[in-house]
């Protein structure tokens, strides 16, 4: 009797470490006394002081304004853990969010595997729906890409901010009422170039209409000299026939339904969001 007891509470033991190991893989962050956590986990190092201060003023002013957390995090590496899991996990056992729903929103960014993830809790979750979240990484994952994280992570903020203040008005930006995207340097130097093309065509036309001297003709034979050119045979000759095929594209109706997908995390609490490369 005594050693099947033993076992049960060498087993309970082993169980209890094995938890509390999964959890020490989450960085936790110390609560000053007046229970107010830092809403940038710089630990990968990927700012400066001056940028990471200027960053922690943009995160808590717009979190306190709107009374939704906005937290960014970088690590070096998730330590074997899928950016969902990290990212979930992060948020929660760190205490973050405002309110009895826990209302925020997080990035995560990890070096190792160039993974980032946004991670949506309570009303974080109506205001950056599945296709709002896309909108947002494609605002964002150029500047992670070439290393320019400070203005990634700003954009993020104020990303969220407006899609806040889209949620609180009652149209949460979803699929068929996501904002425009700016235009890139690329569409700017095509304009720039339609507009210097248009304005040649009008100058070319202007000099064009000032020639007196030169007459249009109506057909080609008309600027021969008469005689001076006689065809003996004439023939027709097929050369060659292009057919381009094009395979039509399948409408992709994955994500027409919008709204946010919702996923449990390992503290049992309810989480939307997704991520990918950079």
């Amino acid at each position: 009797m005594m050693k099947t007891l033993n076992k049960g509470l060498a087993g309970t033991f082993l169980a209890l470490l094995l938890a509390v190991f999964t959890i020490s893989a989450i960085p936790v962050l110390p609560v000053s006394a007046e229970e107010n956590l830092s809403r940038i986990a710089d630990f990968a190092d990927l700012l400066s002081d001056s940028e990471e201060s200027s960053l922690s003023d943009t995160l808590d002013e717009i979190s306190e304004r709107q009374q939704v957390d906005i937290v960014v995090v970088t690590v070096d590496s998730m330590e074997g853990e899928s950016a969902e899991a990290y990212a979930d996990d992060f948020y929660d056992y760190n205490g973050y969010g405002f309110g009895n729903e826990r209302d925020g929103i997080l990035l995560l960014v990890s070096m190792e595997e160039r993974d980032w993830y946004i991670s949506t809790h309570g009303y974080g979750i109506t205001a950056v729906t599945d296709a709002g979240r896309e909108y947002i990484s494609d605002m964002i994952v150029d500047d992670l890409s070439t290393g320019y994280y400070a203005d990634a992570f700003t954009s993020f903020a104020q990303l969220c901010d407006d899609f806040i203040t889209q949620a609180n008005n009652g149209e949460p930006y979803d699929v068929g009422n996501i904002p425009q995207k700016p235009f890139s340097f690329v569409w700017n130097l095509v304009i720039a170039f339609v507009i210097a093309f248009i304005i040649s065509l009008i100058a070319t036309g202007i000099m064009k209409g000032q020639l007196k001297t030169v007459e249009s003709q109506s057909a080609a034979d008309d600027y021969m000299k008469q005689g001076s050119m006689q065809l003996t045979k004439k023939n027709d000759l097929f050369l060659y026939r292009h057919v381009e095929r094009r395979k039509k594209e399948e409408k992709d109706n994955s994500s027409s339904s919008g709204g946010s997908q919702t996923h449990t995390s390992s503290s049992g609490a309810t989480h939307g969001g997704g991520g990918g490369k950079f």
